[in-house]
């Protein structure tokens, strides 16, 4: 269900769920993280940036909030990790099933188990755009399989898996990744053409995940790992708009923001990627929320998958 509160403080009319094209699911789950503890509190340091975040968007010209942005309630299943990634696959395909944008802001990188597991069981020939400081192609760590350093794993059986940024793995990882679709961070620096070549090994279909380690951490340091030599800010937004220019961006989801008191910056940096996303997405759309052309439940989204199962849980 919708909450009371909106995001980013938009007006309620951008915001109900009806007349939402996007929802955005906040997942503050920090149940198997090994190192730097707190992106549970992530979605709400996320959610208090975009509060205070101008809704202008310079780049595309565009106030993508008017397409409208639906902020539900959290997930807040946390008895275990094999319990939490059931509820975020149940409650992801159910907004997908009702042809919603669907988005989610973690939480730990364990949270995109479930999301992509649900966008796959909708989409044909699903890519999953990994972005990330490190592999997470564990097949089992610390006794679960459902752990942050799994977090690929299923999605590298299952689905067309790019990684992109790649600069910390384990040797052990290196037995089921596909080298032909990592792209090493100490590489992508000297490899003027990797967006290119990164566009090239997708499908139609693509579901993004950014673990926020990504990044430099001269750019967002308060991440539960980082990772020295990342992207940088304008590399990053580059590639993502040409991601969703070129592509059918399905969904995505962020996770790792591990806020810190004394410093701000991450969770705006953090706000502000989420926003520009959504604004590459829509930037080639000039519906508003009362076009005769708004999607409606009872029409389908680009290339949808016809035997799902029926969800009716909001």
């Amino acid at each position: 269900m919708e909450t009371e509160k909106t995001y980013a403080g938009i007006p309620k009319e951008y915001a109900s769920y009806d007349k939402s094209k996007v929802v955005l699911i906040p997942v503050p789950y920090d149940g198997t993280s090994t190192w730097g503890k707190g992106a549970d509190k992530g979605p709400e340091a996320f959610l208090h940036a975009s509060e205070n975040m101008e809704l202008y968007d310079i780049e595309t010209n565009s106030e993508v909030y008017k397409q409208g942005i639906c902020l539900t309630e959290p997930i807040e299943e946390k008895a275990s990790p094999e319990t939490m990634v059931s509820a975020v696959h149940h409650r992801v395909k159910s907004h997908v099933k009702r042809n919603k944008f669907v988005t989610l802001f973690g939480g730990e990188h364990s949270i995109s188990i479930g999301a992509i597991r649900a966008f796959d069981e909708c989409f044909q020939d699903l890519t999953v755009v990994q972005i990330d400081a490190h592999a997470d192609l564990r097949e089992e760590y610390s006794g679960s399989k459902y752990n942050h350093a799994c977090a690929l794993y299923e999605a590298n059986q299952n689905t067309n898996l790019i990684q992109v940024g790649i600069r910390s793995m384990d040797a052990s990882e290196k037995l089921v990744m596909n080298e032909d679709q990592v792209f090493f961070a100490h590489e992508m620096a000297t490899d003027d053409y990797w967006m290119d070549n990164v566009i090239d090994l997708m499908t139609d279909n693509v579901y993004i995940t950014f673990d926020l380690d990504a990044f430099d951490p001269s750019i967002l340091p308060a991440t539960g790992t980082p990772e020295p030599g990342g992207l940088f800010w304008y590399e990053t937004l580059e590639f993502l708009r040409k991601v969703f220019a070129e592509k059918n961006v399905v969904g995505f989801d962020i996770v790792e923001l591990c806020p810190n008191a004394s410093s701000k910056a991450s969770d705006f940096a953090a706000a502000k990627l989420y926003y520009k996303m959504l604004n590459y997405k829509f930037e080639d759309s000039e519906e508003t929320l009362d076009d005769e052309n708004h999607i409606t439940e009872n029409e389908t989204l680009k290339k949808f998958k016809s035997n799902y199962e029926e969800y009716d849980e909001r």
